[in-house]
């Protein structure tokens, strides 16, 4: 299969959008979903209502994909672009750029020590020395020996030396390296008319009269050619002087010069060894495998293959073709004799040495490839070259074999070919049978495997045009398996080949080769510089704007465009000139958001590559603010995908200028620092961010916080003037309360830019925001008595509102709040009044605030790091109990607008939002504030607070990031950093063409839970419970302040419990043993209102619901210790002015993917927790708060609520605009209903309700006037209500230490006052009760932290 369509197949499976569920469910007139099986085997149709009950096992899971997996814990790193990653990389290119060549022939003349046999070895380069004179020999040797390097070499300089003195040398050594400078010089010596080298590893050369042989010392060598260089000794007992050489270097490595000499060494021979001197071979051997391998070994091959008797040896010399052109038999041979010793030699040596011998110089590789070939010929004849540094033994690789079969191939069509020139060239099988094992590893091979030995072989495939798109789809294959995969691709030398290709027009090469290169970018983003060199930016615009394309492939190829321009100038600079910002905002412009062709991942990496182009880069921001990129981005803030939210975030952010605070300040009328237009186009682009202040993903949130903090860092003077202002009132005037964050979501949609409409009087803020402030005295002083100066353009802009300070608010003087003055008082002054548009900086404050009290701790610290920018800093110690309560001074009676974004105004509105946030102040050096400052601020005096930082000027701030614009730089890095870009970079590093091995286990897994769940769902539906009061647990949970929540897992015997503090507690109540207990928060005293389990037929999270509407989700909380964060959000985002959000109910219904959520407000809030949105607001249609919230476990969409003033409302998410039924149930006394739920089993039309006054009613909404049976269960004092999911009971609990279990018919089945101990202690006031999902099993709760499971008598342990 095409590599295209692998990657269409597998990705199709992965990346359909999902269509709304709102649709779904409109569009299926029984409700139910297409996933639900049918199992009427297992149990039959409802004699009552006459409807088949279907037991119906959700198949979806939540919230598991890769951006639920530590995003608390750690911080993605992306691409490296240093370090250990880029070691695939030679350190610098060679190049040999001086030869000399050194003959001690003295043809004629055999030196004193060599004895030679008859007949002897003659030949040198090819040439008989005897078949003419002595001096043309040499001569003729001598060039022969130039060419044959040449042919590895043609742009060096040859300096032959022949039969030379020590003089000669040392000019041609000298002159050598002078020409070379730092090139790398060769230093070929052949001593076949010299004696052998002496053991202090001297050559021999000639005095000028040719009587004497005069020693030459290895040491004097290396001090003429110096380094780098390369020697070739061609003479017996040659490996005397590498030995002599080595001892030279560990000498000098223990001195003090230098020790890392780059200095190569290749050695005919052992020391005691002596060249070959049979016939059969030349009489420089060596020479002529390392100059003319070929040739070389096909004469040894001939000699030992059977062809001998039948092929003529001087037909080798007439081989058809040129060794550079691959479609001739000659070419072929050299192609195919490369690629075995490179494979050979990458399979054997270790990287770094591969890498440093065979990839840094062509002539150094081409030497060292045929020192293999040399080792394999010369070890027959009991000859072993050596080299410096030393390689292992390679003369049996089994690769030889290969070589072997190719030179038979090539002799045996040899007579042919030369008989008749015309014939046809017939391509050898070789590479097409490499790449078929290399196909065969990709399918059997691992990480943990031997790596594929044909790697080197499949590159050097990519140079042949009909082997090149093969080989690419294996190579893309191989990619795949992961990061190692790519390293050792580029540690083989992949890159210059696949950085050519990208120069090659053919079509079908395209789409693997932007897989190729998003692999390697993937690991590795210092190919951003090789890439813009050579021009390859424009390959990738190119393909990302055709259409032809698959979405998943023309994301990859702006993934590649994204890592070209991230933090790379040159990069930004070229795609800009290549049009690369329109091209994108094309494309984000025709994908339509409500089509599924609009590929989320393509959408994602648009908006990516756009915020990398943009980042730090005036002039591209400039032409994405010309081209109105902010419209185009704004829709996209309210896509499905939560990445791609994050990512359209991500990019709005870019394109606001970090700095340029100064620009606009001091350069006032300047025209090239956009005084308006810049300004302006920010704050609308944080006016449409503020919209995502309430997403239900964290991946978004960070996103905005890290957009906030380089909006407050580039607009830091307005917003520091802004909050000092609200927080620093005068005596006679306060400024009105921060505009409500429930008002931005309309402030955005109406444009409205009028400052008065969001200020109201009367109201303190001392509370609404509880963070530090800290001001700088270039932006804020106080005058002496404390008064703002009204010539503020803050007094001007209709802020400050002559209204006194309530005396009440002086009960949160312990918000948490100081405010930081400068030792110099004076009054505030601004180069030029602020923009009119204030409200949007008001807005900006609130929404950093109420980011620095996200549930989820990484977004409250980026939250707390914006704040800290414009001079407002927590301050943060364990929080004291709080007594709850509405406060006098706040103000009732302001509406809240149901779309809100934000979090409705009110002065206490830091209460209801985090809690007292816990406090610590220093004493201040200065006398107690007076009565009418803002409750909650403190003046204290910045150098009291904290000493100056290094650098900083005397501004009296706190922190010298608040300072002047002169530490610009090292202000920046205090900026936090966005991760959206690393974290979505991790998805290309992962495996995109295979399916993950794991899934049959899951599937395994889920099969066997399914199976379990349906045989215990039988016997809950066909047992008859006569009672249920046997009681089979008893915990202490050592809870001090009694058990709020408890939850029974569906396939363990476990029980999950939690308290008002928040504790979350683990429990085995077979063995009776605790597994885990861990804080859901360490700032909380709201106590948890709910646990759910999402997915509790495979691996389960657990979600804990808070009293003040946060949600967190958690994985591995059985686990003891491994607890993980997986999300968090607040739920409730919005309250009734003046009411602390202290009350939130909440459900989740599997089957939908919904979590319903709602508090002290009119409507209740649709979280759809597959694209973590909230989806929609539905009206209670009622004056009265929520009570009580139930969905249905059978119908999704489905859920019930009860009402404080007792009644009781059916929605269904298909009719949102009104309740399904409403009614009155509880009408005797108007208590809170504190339990509602669907009865057992699968008709949707009956519920059971449960009053406070202690009534437990049953109806059914086709007759909903009234209940069809009421149960007087507890009087007054009921607490707590039970329905089992399956099984036809309910329990209700009492906080007068009671527990009563029903039927459905209103029986009383059992009741519960005694721990069944010897003493019969009672039981504890009951919180809370819940039934086990799939068996009858009852957990109880109790205001003395013990919590007990009840059975019934035919309950047996597993």
């Amino acid at each position: 299969m095409a590599l295209g369509d692998r990657m269409e197949s597998r990705f199709s499976q992965s990346s359909a959008s999902a269509s709304s569920h709102l649709d779904e469910f409109s569009n299926r007139e029984d409700g139910e979903f297409s996933g639900q099986r049918e199992l009427e085997t297992v149990v039959g149709a409802d004699p009552v209502t006459g409807t088949t009950n279907i037991p119906y096992l959700p198949q979806t899971v939540f919230l598991c994909d890769s951006r639920h997996e530590g995003f608390e814990e750690t911080v993605p790193t992306g691409p490296s672009e240093s370090g250990l990653v880029s070691k695939w990389r030679p350190k610098e290119k060679m190049k040999t750029g001086c030869v000399a060549l050194v003959l001690c022939l003295n043809i004629g003349v055999d030196p004193p020590d060599v004895i030679k046999i008859s007949p002897c070895a003659r030949m040198e380069c090819w040439i008989d020395p005897f078949s003419m004179t002595a001096p043309k020999a040499l001569d003729t040797i001598g060039k022969s020996l130039q060419a044959q390097y040449e042919r590895w070499q043609p742009r060096a300089r040859y300096r032959p030396q022949l039969d030379p003195t020590v003089e000669e040398v040392k000019k041609l050594c000298s002159s050598c390296r002078k020409n070379a400078r730092s090139e790398r010089v060769l230093f070929h010596y052949n001593g076949h008319g010299v004696p052998k080298p002496t053991s202090n590893g001297e050559i021999w050369v000639f005095n000028k009269s040719y009587t004497q042989y005069i020693p030459l010392p290895i040491s004097e060598l290396d001090s003429w050619l110096q380094t780098p260089s390369i020697y070739v000794f061609d003479c017996s007992a040659a490996g005397m002087i590498v030995n002599a050489f080595i001892e030279r270097q560990d000498w000098n490595s223990s001195g003090s010069s230098n020790s890392s000499k780059d200095c190569i060494l290749l050695a005919a021979c052992e020391a005691h060894e002596t060249l070959p001197q049979s016939a059969d071979f030349p009489a420089d051997v060596f020479t002529a495998c390392l100059t003319t391998p070929i040739k070389m070994a096909l004469h040894w091959f001939c000699l030992r293959s059977l062809l001998h008797d039948f092929i003529d040896h001087s037909l080798i010399d007439k081989i058809p073709g040129r060794q550079n052109d691959r479609k001739t038999l000659l070419g072929e041979l050299n192609w195919i004799f490369t690629a075995i010793t490179d494979t050979i030699a990458w399979n054997v040596l270790p990287h770094d040495l591969f890498r440093r011998l065979f990839r840094q110089d062509l002539l150094v590789a081409s030497l060292f490839r045929n020192f293999l070939l040399a080792e394999r010929i010369m070890r027959t004849a009991n000859c072993s070259p050596i080299s410096y540094p030393p390689l292992p033994s390679t003369h049996q690789h089994h690769m030889w074999d290969a070589w072997d079969m190719a030179a038979e191939g090539c002799l045996s069509k040899l007579p042919h070919l030369i008989s008749d020139p015309a014939a046809e060239f017939q391509p050898s099988s070789f590479f097409t049978e490499q790449l078929t094992a290399f196909e065969v590893w990709l399918d059997h091979g691992a990480e943990h495997k031997k790596p594929p030995e044909q790697l080197p072989i499949v590159l050097q495939v990519l140079l042949s045009q009909s082997h090149r798109f093969r080989a690419l789809v294996l190579l893309g294959r191989f990619l795949d398996m992961g990061p190692w995969a790519v390293n050792l691709a580029l540690s083989v030398g992949i890159f210059p080949y696949v950085l050519k290709l990208l120069q090659t027009t053919a079509m079908e090469l395209r789409q693997i080769l932007v897989f190729i290169w998003t692999k390697i970018l993937a690991l590795d983003k210092s190919c951003q510089v090789d890439l813009v060199k050579d021009g390859g930016h424009a390959y990738f615009i190119k393909f990302l704007d055709s259409m032809d394309a698959y979405p998943e492939q023309r994301a990859m190829a702006a993934f590649v465009l994204a890592v070209i321009v991230d933090g790379h100038r040159r990069g930004q600079e070229a795609c800009i000139q290549a049009n690369l910002t329109h091209v994108c905002l094309r494309h984000l412009q025709l994908a339509n958001p409500h089509e599924a062709q609009a590929e989320p991942l393509l959408l994602q990496w648009l908006c990516l590559c756009l915020g990398k182009l943009w980042e730090d880069f005036h002039e591209a921001q400039v032409i994405g603010l010309q081209a109105d990129a902010p419209a185009i981005f704004t829709p996209l803030l309210l896509e499905p995908q939560p990445e791609v939210r994050a990512a359209a975030v991500f990019a709005l952010g870019t394109l606001i200028e970090v700095g340029s605070d100064s620009c606009r300040d001091s350069h006032v009328g300047d025209e090239d620092c956009d005084e308006d237009e810049k300004p302006k186009a920010e704050l609308s682009i944080v006016k449409s961010l503020l919209q995502v202040l309430g997403d239900g993903s964290p991946l978004v949130r960070a996103e905005l916080a890290v957009a906030l903090a380089r909006f407050g860092f580039g607009h830091n003077k307005h917003l520091k003037s802004i909050a000092a202002a609200y927080w620093k009132p005068h005596p006679t005037s306060v400024l009105s309360s921060l505009p409500s964050l429930a008002n931005i979501g309309s402030s955005i949609g109406s444009g409205s830019t009028n400052p008065n409409q969001y200020m109201h009087q009367g109201s303190s803020l001392s509370s609404q925001i509880g963070p530090v402030l800290r001001v700088g005295s270039e932006s804020m002083s106080s005058t002496r008595d404390g008064r703002i100066s009204t010539s503020s353009p803050i007094a001007s802009t209709g802020i400050l509102h002559g209204s006194p300070v309530s005396d009440d608010s002086s009960q949160h003087s312990d918000s948490g709040i100081l405010l930081k003055e400068s030792n110099t008082n004076g009054v505030i002054n601004h180069p030029r009044s602020m923009p009119l548009d204030s409200t949007v900086y008001s807005q900006c404050v609130l929404a950093m605030s109420s980011l620095a009290k996200d549930p989820s701790p990484r977004i409250a610290n980026l939250g707390r790091r914006a704040l800290s920018i414009i001079g407002i800093e927590h301050v943060f110690s364990k929080a004291a109990k709080y007594n709850g309560g509405v406060h006098q001074g706040d103000l009732p009676g302001q509406p809240a607008s149901p779309g809100f974004v934000g979090l409705a105004r009110s002065s206490s509105w830091f209460d209801m939002h985090a809690g007292p946030l816990p406090m610590t102040f220093r004493t201040p050096p200065v006398s107690p504030p007076k009565q009418n400052y803002l409750t909650g601020l403190r003046r204290v005096y910045s150098l009291e607070f904290r000493p100056h930082q290094v650098g900083s000027q005397d501004t009296g701030l706190a922190d010298p990031l608040l300072g002047s614009s002169g530490s610009m730089i090292s202000e920046r890095s205090l900026l936090p950093q966005s991760s959206i870009y690393n974290w979505s970079c991790g998805h290309f590093s992962r495996p995109l063409l295979a399916a993950s091995d794991d899934n049959a286990d899951i599937i395994a897994r889920r099969e066997e839970r399914e199976k379990i769940a349906l045989d215990n769902l039988a016997k809950c539906q066909h047992s008859s419970i006569t009672k249920l009061s046997n009681q089979i647990a008893s915990w202490d949970t050592r809870f001090e302040s009694g058990t709020k929540a408890t939850m029974l897992l569906p396939f363990t015997p476990i029980v999950v419990a939690a308290d008002e503090n928040e504790r979350i507690r683990v429990w085995n109540y077979e063995e009776a043993s605790p597994l885990n207990s861990f804080d859901n928060h360490s700032l909380s005293d709201r106590g948890v209102s709910k646990l759910c389990l999402i997915n509790e037929l495979d691996d389960s999270l657990l979600l804990v619901a808070s009293s003040d509407g946060n949600i967190r989700i958690w994985k591995d909380f059985v686990l003891k210790g491994r607890q993980k964060l997986v999300t968090a959000f607040s739920s409730i985002q919005g309250h009734k002015p003046g009411v602390r959000a202290s009350n939130a109910v909440v459900d989740w219904q599997q089957q939908s993917g919904y979590l319903y959520a709602s508090s002290e407000i009119s409507s209740i809030l649709l979280w759809d927790l597959d694209k973590e949105q909230n989806i929609s607001s539905i009206s209670s249609s009622s004056d009265s708060n929520i009570s009580a919230l139930s969905a249905s476990q059978v119908h999704g969409g489905q859920f019930a609520a009860g009402f404080v003033d007792g009644s009781v409302r059916i929605f269904d998410v298909r009719n949102p605009e009104m309740p399904v039924c409403a009614t009155k149930l509880h009408n005797q006394r108007v208590e809170k209903v504190v339990g509602i739920g669907f009865q057992p089993g699968l008709g949707p039309t009956k519920i059971v309700s449960a009053s406070q006054a202690g009534d437990i009613q049953f109806m059914d909404i086709r007759n909903h006037s009234k209940a069809y049976l009421t149960i007087e269960a507890h009087r007054g004092s009921l607490t707590a209500l039970a329905i089992h999911r399956h099984a036809p009971v309910i329990a209700s609990g009492s906080a007068k230490q009671i527990v009563k279990v029903f039927s459905l018919d209103g029986e009383q089945l059992s009741i519960i006052r005694y721990h069944p101990t010897f003493m019969a202690q009672r039981i504890g006031s009951i919180s809370c009760l819940t039934f086990h999902p799939y068996r009858v099993l009852l957990a109880a709760g109790a205001a003395d932290a013990c919590v007990s499971i009840y059975a019934d008598d035919n309950y047996q342990t597993r």
